[in-house]
């Protein structure tokens, strides 16, 4: 895609009438009813003022041009910046610029930008307001208790409720803007001092050489351009939270948290498979009880990749059985073979889920009831699905519903719909050649170059008991050892 724009690199020129000739065919005006134009007389010279309509702080606006009034020729001719950030302008920020191709960035950001008959720079003053709702409790990543609110679309809103945790001076935020035409603004959040800062210059050096012309669906196109996309490979090699709390201890353990504008959701880097099965809600009780619940979750996470291929090996072949097993198997067979109704089955939670998200909230109890009894029960009964298959498929579903990660979630079920159709082809073989290659596949993946499954592979006994069971937090308060820190002294305190 083209990345180039015509206004690169041309400069603000002194003549006034050549600089709004160029901005309003650039922009145009007056075709786009949201790009606002004022032209005056400001002690004798002529002044435009460039802003986009809902983007701008109308009070400040008007206090701008209250500031813009009272100068006299003589500061328009001197130091127009100088006099308006010293004697007016002392509560915003106050730029300049030299190039057409910052104007352009700068207004369609929001800023206003004040040119000047006669002078070779616009002012670029920041009043900017965004449309944007208050920060509130993300919905997949609820607490019993603790804090209740989240990201937003709105960076620079992300960016104050991560500072509002980390109070750190290493805290760096660096900006970075992606797309040839959307522009649009990304920050790479990490602590100078903790963080391998070789991770962030190949982050940073990635962001840049993105070549599009705009990132619409935000932090996910970001993520295949920096880690590339790998179609045949679903498990997610970043992690995502709407949570502040769990983006500001990831910064404290060494990663780095990229934002995106216009993305409630974060990128957390680099990440292990561990890192999408542990919440924040084990981090809010006893540690007794968040070992418990993270241990409840490990087994819903095995029970929805494993528990479906292993039923339908073991009712395939019964003989295998033992006696104490045997009621495991299918008492009263359907008229369908057992692996199209196990698939089928699958593709219905499938179909139901997605029916449930595109459902208006009014209308969500009736597609409950219709899925419940209209389908499953009315299947059962004339013989579409045996009762075995309806209760192996709905505990994979609660397994998976149960996975911290959506995106894990996700990849679980296709790993599983895969060790199904390995099982239903070639029975246990099938099961145990298809739990290799998941195993295998898992093995082979990186994150930023960092291994998947580690600490169980490469082992790290320490770091995989950390994993297993959740110790308190003033005993478990060192970094991952695969970040490298380089500021051993200081101990964040974790907690997911």
């Amino acid at each position: 895609m083209d990345n180039n724009s015509s206004e690169k690199n041309i400069p603000v020129s002194k003549n006034y009438q050549e600089n709004v000739d160029y901005l309003n065919r650039e922009l145009g005006v007056p075709d786009n009813f949201d790009i606002v134009v004022r032209e005056m007389m400001i002690g004798g010279k002529k002044v435009a003022i460039y802003s986009v309509n809902g983007m701008v702080d109308t009070h400040v606006a008007s206090y701008i041009l209250d500031a813009l009034i009272d100068l006299e020729r003589s500061d328009l001719i001197v130091n127009a910046l100088d006099k308006l950030v010293k004697g007016r302008i002392v509560n915003l920020q106050v730029t300049e610029v030299q190039t057409m191709d910052k104007v352009f960035y700068f207004v369609l950001s929001g800023p206003i930008a004040i040119f000047i008959d006669g002078q070779d720079k616009a002012i670029i003053v920041d009043a900017r307001t965004y449309p944007s709702r208050q920060p509130s409790e993300p919905d997949i990543e609820r607490v019993t208790r603790g804090s209740r609110d989240g990201f937003t679309e709105t960076l620079v809103m992300n960016t104050a409720l991560i500072r509002r945790r980390l109070r750190d001076p290493k805290l760096r935020m660096q900006l970075v803007q992606v797309g040839g035409r959307s522009k649009t603004d990304v920050c790479i959040a990490y602590i100078e001092d903790i963080t391998n800062l070789d991770m962030v210059k190949k982050i940073q050096k990635d962001l840049q050489g993105i070549k599009i012309d705009g990132i619409p669906m935000a932090e996910k196109s970001v993520e295949e351009f920096i880690l590339g996309s790998k179609f045949w490979n679903p498990y997610p090699r970043v992690r995502y939270t709407e949570r502040p709390d769990v983006a500001a201890i990831h910064l404290l353990e060494g990663h780095v948290i990229i934002i995106v504008d216009t993305s409630p959701s974060v990128m957390i880097a680099p990440v292990t498979f561990w890192s999408h099965v542990q919440h924040a809600e084990e981090y809010r009780q006893e540690p007794i009880v968040g070992a418990y619940l993270r241990w409840v979750r490990f087994v819903g996470i095995f029970a929805a990749l494993f528990l479906l291929p292993l039923w339908l090996g073991a009712a395939l072949n019964p003989q295998l059985l033992p006696s104490w097993l045997q009621f495991v198997g299918v008492i009263k067979p359907a008229k369908i073979p057992l692996l199209i109704q196990v698939l089928g089955a699958e593709f219905g939670v499938d179909l139901l889920r997605m029916a449930t998200i595109h459902t208006p909230g009014p209308l969500g109890t009736a597609l409950g009831l219709i899925a419940a009894f209209m389908l499953g029960d009315i299947a059962v009964k004339v013989g579409l699905f045996s009762p075995e298959v309806v209760l192996y498929v709905a505990i994979a579903a609660v397994g998976t519903f149960a996975t911290p990660s959506y995106e894990l979630g996700l990849a679980n079920r296709l790993a599983r719909l895969f060790l199904i159709i390995m099982t239903g082809l070639f029975n246990f073989w099938g099961f145990g050649i298809g739990a290799f290659l998941v195993l295998f596949l898992l093995w082979r993946t990186q994150s930023f170059g960092v291994p998947y499954l580690w600490p169980l592979l490469p082992l790290n006994i320490k770091a995989l008991g950390s994993i297993m069971m959740r110790a308190p937090v003033p005993i478990n308060n060192r970094r991952p050892s695969f970040l490298k820190a380089q500021d051993q002294d200081r101990q964040p305190k974790r907690g997911k």
